[in-house]
C-alpha cells in the first residue's frame, strides 16, 4: 500500500522557499544525492497544492524549475485545487478534496510512494492524520525569510522516528504522533510518550 512522503530541501534554518517564492536559492546545492537518487523511482505518484504546482516562483520557466526533482521524474500528478483550470494539463488531475486527491495518489501509485510537495499540503495531510514518513534535505545555507518546512500557527506538535541520516544532510523520520494522537501505523513497534506502547 502506497505511503504519504513529504520529501523536500530545506534550508539550514527551515525554509523551502526564498521570500517571493523564489527556489534559485537551491541550485548550488543540488548535486548527486544517492539516497535521492534511489528515491525517485520509487515515487508512484505526486500530491501537491495548486499553489506549488502553478508555481510562484519569479525564476518558473527557466530549465529546471517548476518540476519534480529538477525534471528528473515523470508520473500521474494530483492538484489539490478549488480551482481547477479550464484547458485539462496532460497526466495532471485536479481534485477538490485533500481525502479524494490522497485516495487517488494512493491508488496510482501503488506500491510506491505518493510525493508530498508543498508546504501547505504537507500541513493539510498531517492535520488529516495522512503522512507517513519525511525526508529533510538540509543545504548548507541560512535564508532568513520564505516559506517555512512546517508552519503551524499556534503550534502542533509532529512527533518523528529518525529512519536514517547519510550524507550528513538527508534526514528521514517515521511520524509517529501528530497533535498528540498516535499515528495508526501497524508496520512501526514505537514507544508512546506516556511510556506506553505506541501503534
Amino acid at each position: 500500500m502506497a505511503k504519504l512522503l513529504y520529501s523536500v530541501t530545506m534550508s539550514a534554518d527551515g525554509f523551502i522557499a526564498g521570500p517571493n517564492g523564489d527556489m534559485q536559492w537551491m541550485r548550488p546545492y543540488l548535486g548527486p544525492n544517492p539516497e535521492v537518487d534511489e528515491l525517485i523511482p520509487r515515487i508512484g505518484s505526486i500530491l501537491v497544492g495548486r499553489r506549488s504546482h502553478d508555481g510562484d516562483d519569479p525564476h518558473k520557466g527557466e530549465p529546471g524549475e517548476g518540476e519534480a526533482f529538477g525534471g528528473g521524474w515523470d508520473g500521474p500528478l494530483f492538484v489539490v485545487t478549488h480551482r481547477p483550470p479550464s484547458t485539462p494539463e496532460p497526466g495532471v488531475t485536479y481534485v477538490d478534496q485533500l481525502p479524494k486527491a490522497i485516495a487517488a495518489a494512493k491508488a496510482a501509485a501503488g506500491d510506491k510512494y505518493v510525493n508530498v510537495i508543498g508546504a501547505d499540503i504537507a500541513r493539510q495531510c498531517i492535520a488529516a492524520g495522512e503522512l507517513d514518513e519525511v525526508l529533510l534535505i538540509v543545504a548548507p545555507v541560512f535564508l532568513g525569510d520564505g516559506t517555512r518546512v512546517f508552519d503551524e500557527p499556534g503550534g502542533q506538535t509532529v512527533r518523528l522516528r529518525a529512519r536514517s541520516t547519510t550524507a550528513g544532510t538527508n534526514l528521514w523520520f517515521d511520524v509517529l504522533e501528530l497533535s498528540g494522537r498516535a499515528h495508526d501505523r501497524a508496520d512501526l513497534d514505537v514507544p508512546a510518550l506516556d511510556g506506553g506502547v505506541g501503534q
